[in-house]
């Protein structure tokens, strides 16, 4: 009896044993869920006035696999999606003369991939372009065995943020070398400071004067120090050769007129960035001293 009984008990869970596999069999498979992408948490959907070299942070999250990376484009710079795997970049974004908005747009990838390489891929409408790949012979194609990132689920709603970009004027001051006496010979060297937030590379032009600030010459952005040597002491419209870097092989292409010879005179310098905007003229030497020459 007892062992009649073992068996009814063993033949019960081998029963229900093979209804659990039919049920595992027939189930339908789970779909792939894509990743969900986050930027930084603000109060609203703008933020306050950046400057137009800003960092921008972002995560994704993928509930059955693992994000390998991100596609992102700036609306209104540029309309191609990138490949990034990192978490955050820094971008020096377009500036114009007035205060501007760019959105940017980010989309996280998961590991669930097709493995094949693939020319062009689509999301809910939107065209992410091609795979990147490493392109080991310079032929500008995908060849077969090249290592390249092969895309899975891409998060169909893209996180994206407001960003107002704030122009900010470059500022120049004289530096702590530049020392006029208040009697020179027609002969001077000069340095000055130029910065910039939006960066230093943005800083197009300096322009320096003499005595006339409406009648300057237009310096690259990059100078710094300056000789000025008087080209003719004799001259009734005195004028001085500019030697940029304070090298005598390096002549501007320009005089600097309006020298007092005789008299009191000042300098001017100012700085104009990429967008057009300027600094304040800065003096030397300052409204409360001369410079005889």
């Amino acid at each position: 009896m007892k062992v009649k009984y073992l068996i009814n008990i063993l033949a019960i869970v081998l029963l229900l044993l093979v209804i659990s596999c039919n049920e595992t069999i027939n189930d339908n498979p789970v779909e792939n869920q894509a990743p969900e992408t986050h930027l930084f948490i603000y109060a609203d959907s703008t933020i306050s006035q950046q400057k137009s070299k800003l960092q921008v942070h972002w995560w994704g999250d993928d509930k059955d696999g693992l994000v390998i990376g991100y596609l992102f484009k700036w609306e209104g710079i540029n309309n191609n999606w990138t490949f990034t795997s990192k978490n955050d970049s820094i971008f020096s974004l377009p500036i114009g003369t007035v205060d501007t908005s760019f959105n940017f747009v980010i989309s996280a990838i998961d590991n669930s991939g097709n493995g094949k390489y693939d020319n062009e891929v689509s999301v809910n409408g939107i065209n992410f372009g091609a795979e990147p790949f490493q392109d080991k012979n310079n032929n500008g194609i995908f060849d077969e065995g090249e290592p390249y990132f092969d895309y899975g689920a891409i998060d169909p709603t893209p996180a994206i943020q407001k960003f107002p970009i704030k122009n900010s004027s470059p500022k120049i001051e004289w530096n702590d070398l530049t020392v006029l006496p208040e009697i020179t010979f027609p002969a001077i060297t000069v340095g000055w400071n130029a910065t910039d937030l939006d960066g230093d590379e943005t800083i197009t032009e300096i322009h320096i004067a003499l005595n006339d600030t409406t009648n300057f010459i237009k310096l690259n952005g990059s100078t710094r120090l300056v000789s000025l040597i008087i080209e003719n002491l004799n001259s009734e419209n005195a004028a001085m050769n500019i030697f940029i870097n304070a090298d005598g092989d390096k002549k501007f292409s320009e005089n600097l007129p309006n020298l007092i010879l005789n008299g009191n005179n000042k300098l001017f310098i100012k700085a104009i960035d990429n967008s057009g905007a300027a600094s304040k003229f800065v003096s030397l030497p300052s409204d409360d001293k001369s410079w005889f020459v």
